[in-house]
């Protein structure tokens, strides 16, 4: 993923709100950004670390910039949620993970799970035949892929976590997420009562980290679950990527140490 227009650098004063990230420019001017990350964003929120925030596109927006990245150690770290999707979706066409190559079609947003109300982040999709008159997925016979993305910006580190053990963990929810325990059910629900594949892929944005695992100290709930999924066949993987002021790409593959 390029930055076009490019990104703008300045220092991350503080969040309030949840979804308001103050930034002070180069200048000296102080600007709000939106923040799509609704998470806790434990580590991240270091008043005066470098941050990047970008233009809107749309230039009516209410906010003209949103928050995109912060500098964690000498990394960055992308903090912007919207972005995980395509990020993920690159990476599959790049073959980063071989297992969900080889899909001719490919949907976002589509309504699953077990009454419907839920929404999959990406839908992949071959063979088959279309069905007529009906909607733009609906198709008979067809092989599915059923993907959730979860972008990850909590990093376990020696003192943390006893798994970490002079390694870097990335960790995943970084706030108690009953929304990522239903998606983890709809996902295994798709395996064990549509015969279908669903795959979890976890957007690491910082590419400082060794493995990845759930985060069981703050969610031992979520833990819980993701491990009932790959039980049940829910495949699970990591990436992660090197982020710079220019773009970023899912580069490498995370072992999963559930």
């Amino acid at each position: 993923m390029r930055f076009d227009p490019p990104l703008v650098c300045g220092r991350f004063i503080r969040r309030y709100k949840r979804f308001f990230a103050e930034i002070s420019l180069p200048d000296g001017e102080r600007v709000i950004a939106h923040c799509t990350n609704t998470g806790a964003l434990r580590g991240c929120l270091i008043p005066g670390a470098p941050a990047l925030i970008e233009p809107a596109a749309n230039p009516r927006r209410k906010l003209a910039w949103t928050w995109v990245a912060i500098e964690v150690d000498g990394c960055w770290v992308g903090v912007d949620t919207g972005k995980a999707e395509v990020l993920v979706a690159e990476a599959i066409d790049a073959g980063m993970i071989p297992q969900l190559a080889g899909f001719t079609r490919r949907w976002r947003q589509v309504p699953y799970g077990a009454a419907g109300r839920s929404r999959v982040d990406l839908l992949l999709s071959r063979g088959g035949r279309a069905i007529a008159g009906a909607g733009r997925v609906d198709r008979q016979g067809d092989a599915r892929v059923y993907v959730e993305v979860k972008n990850t910006t909590l990093v376990y580190q020696t003192g943390e976590d006893p798994r970490a053990a002079g390694r870097r963990l990335a960790a995943f929810p970084d706030a108690v997420t009953e929304r990522g325990r239903k998606h983890l059910h709809e996902l295994q629900h798709v395996v064990t009562q549509e015969g279908q594949r669903a795959a979890l892929v976890l957007c690491v944005q910082r590419s400082d980290c060794d493995a990845f695992a759930p985060a069981d100290a703050i969610d031992p709930a979520w833990g819980s679950a993701a491990r009932a999924a790959v039980a049940a066949g829910v495949e699970v993987y990591a990436l992660c990527g090197a982020f710079a002021p220019a773009g970023i790409t899912l580069d490498r593959r995370l072992p999963i140490e559930l």
